[in-house]
């Protein structure tokens, strides 16, 4: 177990962590259907998101284990009979029409988005209830996103929007949606384009795309495959993802864009795999995470720093613009999994102590100043609160809280 020597950090952080979870805590009933989840954010985020969950469950099982279970029980609750499960739940009331108009909903009166995101279910629920294999309910939901959007038949997850990727903004996204990429203008028309398919991937590709198999959304819907019990898919990852000159992981789009994929911390995101090798971790980690790129007093950018979208505004041309290179504790935490598996333990030390002063100077917010940790983004945020998982490591974090499975030995 790794050993940050901040007792007393821990215990500030901890109370602020139960507090605000408290407080994003929500719970009622719709149709005759229970439900209980965090908001993400109550003022700017009053819904239940898929991923915002999932993380928040991890926490939740830290201070309220049953807690974790209603969480991720209520993105069960809204299943389809095929198991899909959209990327926003509208329990307690619908989006205005403003919203609407960005938002991946066919019908107005659709209790869900017609869109995913990342699919760690499993993963979530192996780490904070129990066997996911078990449940029938989550086996349905992962079946049915890899029947949906495994179009090459190696495993391995595409995409339709950027917003599908939880990351939405990001500039790994400019070079293939361009003027219709999320937070411009033209994201209106993408998402206009995609309803009248009804989000369907296929129609979308015959339509002309573009489609997305993008790294993290992969890395953690490997995750929930390994939770499962199944084969693991990071070698389909490697095969597909992986550029052996540069050492780094990108995206494949189709068509395949023109122009250079910008450099953003998801080249860094397989260090959460357990069974990464450790051949490619290391040169990860060493030409990489621990350059000047990515390596901040914080934690690792969004986006490289040396990249020329790298921005820390939050609004361009009055819209939001996310993930263009300020921190997010999320993904500090999917970096910090790999740091503790290859045992840099001093390196894993300092970005956890970074998140947490993070936190503890500016709150939980939605993302940091990679310098100088100033709160950005919308305040009481739920994820955030993973700083606690980094500063009060479990002993499963080395096998990213995952069960040891011959099928899990690095190749």
């Amino acid at each position: 177990m790794q050993d940050t020597g901040d007792g007393g950090a821990s215990g500030q952080l901890r109370t602020l962590c139960r507090q605000t979870l408290a407080a994003n805590w929500t719970e009622g009933e719709r149709d005759g259907v229970a439900f209980a989840y965090t908001s993400p954010s109550p003022d700017r985020y009053p819904w239940q998101w898929y991923w915002d969950s999932c993380f928040a469950a991890i926490v939740w099982r830290r201070l309220d284990r049953e807690r974790s279970r209603l969480e991720l029980g209520s993105l069960l609750a809204a299943a389809r009979e095929d198991g899909f499960i959209g990327h926003t739940i509208f329990w307690k009331s619908r989006p205005g029409w403003a919203r609407r108009l960005f938002y991946n909903v066919v019908d107005e009166a659709d209790l869900t988005t017609s869109t995913i995101q990342p699919p760690m279910l499993a993963w979530a629920w192996g780490v904070a209830v129990g066997d996911p294999a078990l449940q029938a309910s989550i086996v349905a939901h992962h079946d049915g996103v890899r029947r949906e959007r495994d179009l090459e038949g190696d495993g391995l997850l595409w995409l339709l929007q950027p917003d599908e990727s939880g990351l939405d903004a990001s500039p790994q996204f400019d070079p293939i949606w361009r003027a219709h990429a999320q937070g411009l203008p033209g994201f209106l028309g993408l998402v206009r384009r995609n309803r009248r398919l009804r989000f369907q991937i296929n129609a979308v590709r015959a339509a002309g795309g573009p489609i997305v198999c993008e790294v993290m959304t992969n890395v953690l819907h490997g995750l929930s495959e390994l939770a499962l019990g199944r084969p693991s898919l990071t070698p389909a990852l490697i095969s597909r993802l992986y550029d052996e000159r540069s050492g780094l992981f990108t995206l494949e789009a189709w068509p395949a864009p023109k122009h250079r994929i910008p450099l953003t911390w998801t080249a860094l995101a397989p260090l959460a795999l357990p069974d990464l090798p450790e051949q490619i971790g290391r040169r990860l980690v060493e030409e990489h995470l621990l350059s000047a790129r990515f390596w901040t007093r914080v934690a690792p950018p969004s986006v490289a720093a040396d990249e020329p979208s790298f921005s820390l505004r939050e609004r361009f041309h009055g819209l939001r613009r996310y993930w263009r290179g300020p921190t997010w504790v999320n993904s500090a935490w999917l970096v910090w999994l790999g740091l503790v598996r290859l045992n840099y333990q001093p390196e894993a030390a300092t970005l956890a102590r970074g998140i947490a002063r993070a936190v503890l100077q500016s709150g939980l917010r939605e993302s940091y100043h990679p310098g100088d940790a100033a709160g950005m983004g919308a305040r009481d945020f739920a994820w955030s609160s993973l700083a606690l998982e980094m500063l009060e490591p479990g002993d499963g974090a080395g096998n990213s809280h995952l069960p040891l499975r011959p099928q899990q030995t690095p190749g």
